[in-house]
């Protein structure tokens, strides 16, 4: 086992540790916690899916919020229909639609429902990846054209108002049932339900960077033309995993729209799609623990600071990504790191002091 999976699961134990034990100690009285605590769980989801495809393999998603809003749609609809009973959507009497349009027919099946908010972001982000790789578009473009799509996505949320709400979004939905289970949204059960969800996503993500699959997406952050010279279909790689991060981020939208009982296209703004950025860089982006970390301090420190600084809170958080910007661009991670590296250095004594990791040889490198 080498010493980055080691610490990763070292690290995934301690969180684990914190998220599914300390936080229910310290709050299991409290419902109104515990459901905000699992909305940064699932906001830490998306922020993990984002490292995923900008972190490791370098394509830098600015149009993550447009998949999330399709997850947590899909999940609105499907509540949305139960609290309907056998009639429209009352939001659908007021734009004048008679009849239950087709695309919502589905959505009444919550096997259909989980399986689409998974499904319909990864095939929508497949069908981008596949536009943009194959036309081997890169560096900032992808962050262009993934930020033009999610404007456009949203404008056309937004318009059609007898599908989807319009600007007011989806409200006054049901309570999810689940295997016969009538979720409560500010139980300890359902904060475990959403804990776990984030716990599996971890898992699955730390499995994807520590495999071969990793290894090659690793390769392609650093050097596209080099990876694809030694045989490998770059394209291929990078379409697979900017599906599995739109799914992902699918997931999370999913268990946002439980948490907070409805669904808007805010869900799917500019401002939002790059707080996700800001997340992923404050944790750090070269790994999807402290990815998931940097949203759950982030949107932490968010909620305390507005309660205390009423009208400064914005300014306060600006200045502290400022300084993560400035002194830390490997955010949190990154500094964890460079610590780890000082300490295994050689004494002083020594010949040479170089980090455990550098080659002693220059020539090594090439």
């Amino acid at each position: 086992m080498n010493t980055k999976l080691s610490y990763d699961i070292i690290g995934l134990t301690l969180f684990a540790g914190v998220i599914l034990f300390g936080v229910p100690a310290l709050f299991s009285y409290d419902g109104f916690e515990l459901n905000t605590f699992s909305r940064y769980l699932s906001l830490a989801i998306v922020s993990m899916a984002l490292a995923l495809s900008w972190g490791t393999t370098g394509l830098l998603n600015l149009g993550q919020a447009a998949t999330f809003g399709m997850g947590s749609y899909a999940m609105a609809m499907h509540l949305k229909l139960k609290a309907s009973g056998d009639g429209l959507p009352d939001f659908m009497g007021w734009n004048n639609v008679e009849t239950l349009p087709l695309i919502w027919g589905p959505f009444q099946s919550l096997t259909f429902t989980l399986l689409a908010g998974l499904l319909i972001p990864a095939a929508v982000g497949g069908l981008i990846a596949i536009f943009m790789f194959r036309a081997r578009i890169a560096g900032v473009f992808v962050a262009i054209i993934t930020l033009a799509f999610l404007v456009a996505f949203q404008l056309l949320v937004i318009e059609q108002q007898g599908l989807t709400g319009g600007q007011n979004g989806l409200t006054g939905l049901a309570q999810l049932v689940l295997f016969g289970w009538k979720i409560d949204i500010y139980s300890v059960s359902f904060y475990y339900m959403v804990g776990g969800c984030l716990m599996a996503a971890l898992i699955f993500g730390l499995y994807l960077t520590h495999s071969k699959f990793g290894l090659v997406l690793r390769a392609i952050r650093e050097d596209a033309e080099r990876t694809r010279y030694f045989g490998y279909n770059v394209a291929n790689y990078q379409t697979v995993i900017f599906c599995i991060s739109a799914g992902l981020a699918g997931w999370a939208g999913m268990l946002y729209a439980l948490v907070l009982e409805f669904a808007s296209p805010t869900y799917m703004s500019v401002s939002f799609s790059l707080a996700i950025v800001i997340w992923c860089a404050v944790g750090g982006r070269e790994s999807v623990l402290a990815a998931a970390v940097g949203a759950i301090l982030v949107n932490l420190a968010e909620g305390r600071l507005s309660d205390v600084f009423v009208e400064g809170w914005h300014m306060i958080l600006g200045v502290m990504f400022l300084v993560v910007v400035m002194f830390m661009p490997r955010g949190i991670y990154g500094l964890l790191v460079d610590a780890g590296r000082a300490l295994r250095r050689k004494p002083a004594s020594t010949k040479e002091a170089l980090p455990f990791d550098t080659p002693l040889n220059p020539k090594q490198e090439s």
